[in-house]
């Protein structure tokens, strides 16, 4: 009843309620039941009660006795009124106030109207709690503290629009569901137009649409407030964005202006002030990108002012900054680039004057003396150099004064020294111009020389055999004082002519010094700029590429095949860098003002130059992990940071291009530095930066040999190698092998030690680059202390033998070319002679103190000392003269003869051995030496026709010396005194005198061939000529066979 009564409007519960109680089909218990509850407990106005009591004869008949007797009993305020049939309630309710049930015409459904109630209570409950979500979500906005950081900026923003979102899914679920009960209020005007709707469908559409109202208001402030809330989270987002940026922007805005800083150089040379321009054009591009990230910085923050963002006072005054530090550079960038450009257009200058006083000094140079003494040559060169000089108004420096006024701004100290220096130069060259005109103006001035008259002789004299010689001496004399006068005046005037002369060489020969001292000056500059650009881009690779390896942010980009990989890939390139800008370029340095002695420099640190050998061995292994990892991410964003246009690939052969330019430096330097304090250290640095070029060229092959047991540095230094095809033919070798050996050659690659020869074979090349390079599988090795040589092979010139222990083992070798095989012939005659000459003097030592530890002889017509004597003296005329093949001498003052087959011998001939066949070679036993040597003499060497091989270079020293280079074959034509022999060299179809001692190896006219070989036991060298007339002596004879067998396999 409490719910009934409360759902009418406050107006209709104030008239009043009437209840009819329909208890037609019930008992009078429930009539009587429902009639005290309601007295008891009803809770609104009551008006009236009508009660339809129940319809059986017995039941009504109770009910009414009932009534009448419990009347006081339910104590009522209200009448109640006991109705029979629902004719008499239509008396007292009218028809259209009652439903159907009880005969009225009311449409209503109560199951209906109870579903319409369910669901408006539902979603009035719906609506409050969404009112108390929305209350205490805008609470917690509103109470919400702005975070400092962008993050969390971010996470509140996206949190609250979070919640927003499903507050506002709530919202819609609610008005769809109230929409949803409003529909089906209406659901009868839907099916019928004409259908009015009662009272209470009409309450229920009224506080559904009162809901509805309540909801809409609801949403619309929320979204209101939300609306303000996000604009103020957006704001505050926007504010941490742009103070973000602003700080990274400022860091790098300060970056660029400490470098700025650091850009006070205003170069000292043209190329260098280019050089500067280009990279202050670089840097600015660079920079540039933070200058445009502040302007754009900078206009966020004026849009943020415009959009009346809360936080003006702190976007302003960083907006400002910003503006005022992106002005700043670029007015340190205008003054900067102004100036460079006054020192470009100064060196522009200075370069000009330089250029114009070198062109003037060649000018200078080029006037041949010769040509300027006529008065024809001398006004031509008067001419010349007139011209020039008139080019110098736009070419030369006119005032100094002006120069330093007008370029105060870049003037520094060095830059001040420079222009003086170049405004001296030239005021020099001008004074050389001046001097030089003088001399020419007075040789175009010289007057032509008169030709005197002279009057024809009488007749008669020219006639007469026989003057009187009164009459002659008469002529003479009268003559005598005018020749003698004119004489005078042309010794006067000549002597004038030849001072004149010599001034004017004098002068030539200074311009000519000058031009030579600037060329070497150009390439000092040349050597020094490019050292300067080869230490810069090293240092750019190891800290750009090598030191971004060890870079932790770096590593996902560096593949595994890459990883700790940075020894191979670079080498030793870190030391090399050390090398030249801790010690080498500071020493260059030093040579700037007397670049003719820079040879010392190089001499001074040749040993250093060494770990280039290393860099070039590690190439190849370097080359294929390039190949294998030249697509690597790490390698383009270094490339990129770097702003490099090539590839590390390329900085990776700068060591090995710069070791081989020095060669060229060197040998340009060389050519204008002939007659200068420092050729010789010049020359010497050549040399040796070639042979380092070489060992480091012969060390890439040596690394290449598979194969090796033993340890290749365990044989000396690598002398040369190369390619020959080889012949080989060995005493105890089978029958059938020989001969197929002997025509069937094999391809081989030598590698000549110190101490062996190395024959491997050549595999095939394959891959690309480095990974070419061919490999060398090992086959065989022969010691140098039992090797020989046999230097011409009969048939061809390019053939040469290597044998070993006596010809037991014989290699034909063929070079590719003649000059092939003399250089090797050499090299390989350089080492056989070094280790005679160690054993020579090995041997001369023991007999020297073995001479002094014997017992003085008895014999009354021989002196002990003198013996004594005699003996040191030949043993240290021996020791001065290292290429002289003489024997030692008698078997009293030396150690006994080698055993048979070892050291140092005469090899056996044979009348059928190769007319040309000469060389190095051994035999089975040694030979005497001449009579002089048995009698202990050291006389000089015995003329002995045949042709000769020279051992040492011999430059021209007199009229009649013959110059020879070694290795060129001479025939003896005559002896002369003092060792000298008169020979005619058949290279050059020249004829001279040349030491005896300089021709090593001979060869008889009997088509005899001779040879030399090494062993390390007590060698006893001895060399015999033989004379085709002359008997053969025993130890030939005994020989023959073995070099028959050598010569027909040859």
């Amino acid at each position: 009843m409490t719910y009934l009564t409360s759902i009418p409007s406050s107006q209709d519960t104030g008239i009043g309620f009437i209840l009819v109680i329909d208890r037609r089909q019930d008992k009078w218990t429930s009539v009587k039941a429902s009639v005290l509850r309601i007295a008891a407990s009803f809770p609104a106005n009551l008006q009236l009660v009508l009660v339809l009591r129940p319809t059986g004869f017995f039941q009504r008949t109770l009910s009414d006795i009932a009534f009448k007797f419990n009347r006081d009993d339910f104590k009522m305020k209200v009448p109640i009124i006991m109705l029979s049939s629902v004719p008499e309630l239509h008396g007292y309710i009218d028809k259209s106030q009652l439903t159907e049930d009880l005969g009225g015409t009311l449409d209503y459904c109560h199951s209906r109207w109870l579903c319409h109630r369910t669901a408006i209570e539902s979603f009035a409950l719906m609506v409050k709690q969404t009112a108390q979500m929305l209350q205490s979500f805008g609470t917690e906005l509103a109470e919400t503290e702005l975070p400092n950081d962008v993050q969390s900026t971010s996470l509140v923003l996206s949190a609250h629009t979070e919640k927003k979102d499903k507050m506002k899914e709530d919202m819609k679920l609610a008005l769809q569901e109230g929409h949803t009960i409003l529909e089906s209020i209406r659901e009868p005007l839907a099916k019928n137009p004409e259908y009015s709707l009662n009272q209470d469908q009409l309450d229920n559409q009224t506080t559904v649409q009162r809901l509805l109202a309540q909801l809409n208001e609801t949403e619309a402030a929320f979204d209101e407030f939300w609306a303000k809330h996000q604009q103020k989270l957006e704001q505050c987002l926007q504010l941490r964005h742009f103070e973000q940026n602003f700080r990274e922007v400022k860091v790098a805005l300060d970056l660029v202006s400490q470098k700025m800083t650091t850009l006070a150089d205003v170069g000292n040379s043209l190329a260098h002030v280019e050089h500067l321009l280009k990279d202050l054009a670089n840097f600015e591009e660079k920079s540039n990108v933070s200058v445009e990230k502040a302007r754009a910085l900078c206009l966020e923050g004026s849009q943020l002012i415009e959009n009346k963002h809360y936080a003006v006072d702190s976007i302003h005054p960083k907006c400002n900054e910003l503006q005022h530090l992106c002005d700043h550079f670029a007015a340190e960038i205008g003054k900067r680039r102004n100036l460079l450009n006054k020192s470009l257009e100064l060196h522009g200058l200075l370069e000009t004057s330089m250029k114009w006083c070198d062109e003037g000094i060649y000018l200078l140079a080029s006037q041949p003396v010769d040509k300027c003494q006529s008065q024809d040559g001398a006004e031509a060169a008067l001419q010349e150099i007139e011209k020039f000089l008139e080019t110098g108004a736009e070419n030369k420096i006119q005032e100094l004064n002006k120069i330093y006024k007008e370029y105060e701004s870049i003037l520094n100290q060095d830059l001040t020294e420079h222009v003086q220096k170049v405004f001296q130069k030239q005021e020099s060259m001008e004074e050389m111009f001046h001097r030089r005109q003088v001399s020419l103006k007075k040789l175009a001035a010289k007057q032509t020389r008169p030709v005197q008259p002279v009057a024809p002789r009488p007749e008669a004299f020219t006639k007469s055999p026989c003057p009187s010689p009164g009459i002659r001496r008469g002529s003479e004399n009268s003559s005598s004082s005018e020749g003698n006068a004119l004489r005078r005046g042309n010794y006067r005037r000549a002597k004038s002519e030849m001072s004149e002369n010599q001034q004017v060489r004098s002068g030539s020969t200074g311009d000519e010094e000058e031009s030579l001292a600037i060329l070497r000056r150009h390439v000092m500059n040349e050597l020094l700029d490019t050292e300067r650009v080869y230490v810069e881009e090293l240092l750019c690779v190891l800290e750009g590429y090598a030191a971004e390896m060890d870079n932790p942010l770096m590593m996902h980009l560096i593949s595994t095949s890459l990883q700790n990989k940075k020894d191979v890939l670079f080498g030793n390139m870190e030391e090399i860098y050390h090398f030249h800008n801790r010690i080498f370029l500071r020493e260059l340095e030093n040579y700037i003002d007397c670049p003719e002695l820079v040879g010392r420099c190089f001499l001074e640190r040749m040993e250093e130059f060494q770990i280039y050998e290393k860099y070039c061995q590690n190439k190849p292994r370097s080359e294929s992990l390039w190949r294998q990892c030249s697509d690597c991410p790490f390698f383009q964003e270094c490339q990129k940071k770097l702003d490099h246009k090539l590839s590390l690939d390329s900085y990776l052969l700068k060591p090995v291009q710069r070791i081989t330019k020095y060669q060229l430096l060197l040998k340009e330097m060389l050519k204008y530095s002939k007659n200068c304090e420092g050729a010789e250290d010049l020359q010497e640095a050549l040399s040796s930066i070639l042979g380092i070029l070489k060992a480091v060229n012969d060390s890439m092959h040596l690394i290449a040999i598979t194969g090796y047991d033993g340890n290749l540095n365990d044989l000396g230094k690598l002398l040369m190698q190369g390619s020959f095809s080889v012949w080989t033919d060995h005493k105890k070798g089978h029958s059938k092998v020989k001969d197929l050996a002997r025509f069937k050659p094999m391809q081989r690659h030598l590698f000549l030690h110190e101490k062996a020869v190395l024959f491997c074979k050549k595999r095939e090349e394959n891959g690309e680059g480095y990974e070419k390079a061919p490999s060398y599988s090992y086959k065989q090795s022969l010691n140098m202390t039992a090797v020989g040589i046999t230097e011409n092979v009969k048939g061809d010139n390019k053939k040469f033998e290597i044998w070993y222990n006596a010809r037991e083992e014989v290699y034909i070798v063929q070079a590719p070319t003649p000059e092939i095989k003399a250089a090797w012939v050499n090299e390989i005659r350089k080492v056989l002679t070094s280790q005679l000459q160690a054993c020579r003097e090995a041997s001369q030592h023991r007999a020297l103190e073995q001479s002094q530890s014997l017992p003085l002889p008895a014999s009354s017509n021989t002196s002990p000392s003198r013996g004594n004597t005699k003996a040191v003296k030949k043993l240290e005329e021996r020791k001065t003269d290292p290429l002289s093949l003489e024997g030692y001498g008698s078997s009293a003052s030396l150690p006994k003869p080698p055993e048979k087959g070892k050291g140092w011998s005469k090899t056996s001939h044979s009348l059928e051995a190769s007319e040309d066949n000469d060389g190095w070679s051994s035999a089975e036993e040694p030979v005497n030496s001449s009579d002089a040597e048995e009698d202990g003499g050291a006389g000089p060497r015995k003329l002995v026709p045949g042709k000769y091989t020279v051992v040492v270079d011999q430059e021209k020293g007199g009229l009649e010396a013959l110059p020879a280079k070694s290795g060129d074959v001479v025939e003896v034509m005559n002896e002369g005194d003092e060792g000298l022999w008169y020979v005619r060299n058949l290279t050059t179809s020249k004829e001279g005198w040349v030491p005896a001692s300089s021709l090593s190896t001979l060869i008889g006219k009997s088509r005899s061939a001779q040879c030399l070989s090494s062993s390390g036991k007590s060698p006893r060298p001895q060399f015999t000529h033989l004379d085709p007339l002359a008997s053969q002596p025993k130890a030939n004879l005994r020989g023959k066979k073995n070099c028959n067998q050598v010569d027909s396999d040859s």
